[in-house]
């Protein structure tokens, strides 16, 4: 597919700018999250094993002099397994042919398959620049990373970039190839600006992230964070901001909430202590955190709520 000629600049209030919206596509655990915020230069978008932990898209940004590069971090790619997910499939195909271009996110430690092929078609099938990524080559030696590369060749669109979301590496030829296929046009965002995300859903987002790391099987998926309300305080004694969060973990069934609160409350007190740094990081402060658990009958099914939650 052609790209943009990137000498083909417009003059927009003075100034020659570049800038567009790119989608992330790839199969769940390709590490587009870890692409976005290696990327983006900080923590944009919460990261697990667990498939199906993007639910949003999440948009990060990175300007640079004259161009600004919107990424548009999608969920990952798979069969539906309930409206929740079906809801979050049907909004990756719309975001990928709304956006400038696209993408395509292999996992390099894994033979691609049918359900990456199926992808990579779609993508195409958008009429959008597109760039794929091979990644995890710092789970690959040489050899491994040289019959990746063979095998995307095959069948993927675009230009073919080896990259390691983790260790950065490859990650700066991967910005500037992006760059380069943006349109002219004016910024979207402010320049300082790294998301677009409300602070609420930031904050939701890393106290979920920790309930990811702490549970298994069905139980991730049936989680989700609401944060009623987020308060800074300034103490009269100059010791600092304290910012207050109260958050809710919403589950479906009182057998998941008796596991997200574990024995003693040592599992909910274990997600809210894991999560306290990223929050103290992002709302630059010290934070207090009230964290809760509430059964939230099948939420998944619940379109109104999905509506208002911002899945899919």
């Amino acid at each position: 597919m052609t790209l943009h000629d990137p000498g083909n600049l417009q003059s927009f209030d003075g100034m020659q700018t570049r800038s567009g919206m790119i989608a992330l596509a790839g199969r769940p655990n390709a590490g587009k999250s870890t692409l976005v915020n290696a990327i983006v230069g900080e923590k944009v978008a919460i990261v697990s094993d667990k498939p199906q932990t993007t639910r949003r898209a999440v948009r990060g940004v990175l300007t640079r002099n004259d161009a600004q590069l919107v990424l548009v971090d999608l969920p990952g790619s798979q069969r539906p397994r309930d409206a929740m997910t079906e809801r979050m499939q049907k909004g990756v195909i719309r975001a990928v042919a709304d956006c400038d271009g696209a993408l395509f996110v292999l996992n390099g430690q894994q033979r691609s398959g049918g359900g990456d092929h199926y992808l990579a078609e779609l993508i195409k099938q958008a009429n959008v620049p597109v760039i794929t990524v091979v990644n995890k080559i710092d789970l690959l030696d040489k050899q491994r990373t040289a019959q990746a590369l063979l095998d995307t060749a095959e069948f993927a669109p675009g230009e073919i970039y080896p990259v390691s979301a983790r260790t950065g590496e490859g990650v700066p030829e991967l910005i500037e190839g992006l760059m380069a296929t943006l349109p002219p046009g004016p910024f979207l965002f402010p320049p300082e600006e790294a998301t677009d995300e409300p602070l609420e859903v930031r904050v939701a987002e890393l106290i979920r992230e920790q309930a990811l790391a702490r549970t298994r099987d069905e139980l991730p998926h049936a989680i989700e964070v609401r944060v009623d309300e987020i308060e800074r305080v300034e103490p009269a004694d100059d010791s600092g901001t304290i910012t207050y969060v109260n958050a809710n973990l919403w589950v479906e069934t009182e057998s998941q909430k008796g596991i997200v609160i574990g024995k003693g409350g040592r599992m909910i007190k274990a997600i809210g202590a894991a999560a306290r740094p990223g929050l103290e990081k992002l709302l630059d402060s010290h934070v207090h955190l009230e964290l809760r658990a509430t059964v939230r009958k099948s939420w998944r099914r619940d379109d109104g709520l999905l509506d208002r939650l911002g899945i899919g």
